[in-house]
């Protein structure tokens, strides 16, 4: 089996971030559409429990191997966050 490349890596990190934010979707429309003098339901919240650990997980995971890229090219995450202006915050 091939050794996988950085770039490999990335676009497969990349592809499970965005994959685990577009699977709260449904749950996001739910909750959006609930009555705001309602309650969320039982299974929404099993649902988004179970959605929002796999989207820090995978985003924890694309970070780290961002960081691991700009270790590598002699930078630091702060560095560069500092540099791009948004302090590692997208608003």
């Amino acid at each position: 089996m091939p050794d996988v490349t950085e770039i490999e890596a990335l676009k497969a990190s990349m592809r499970g971030a965005r994959g685990a934010a577009g699977a709260l979707e449904s749950v996001a429309a739910r909750v959006e559409a609930t009555d705001p003098h309602g309650d969320v339901s039982d299974t929404d919240l099993d649902d988004l429990q179970r959605l929002t650990l796999a989207n820090a997980i995978a985003a924890q995971a694309l970070r780290g191997l961002v960081e691991t890229m700009l270790r590598r090219r002699g930078k630091r995450a702060a560095e560069a966050a500092v540099e791009s202006g948004s302090a590692g915050i997208d608003e």
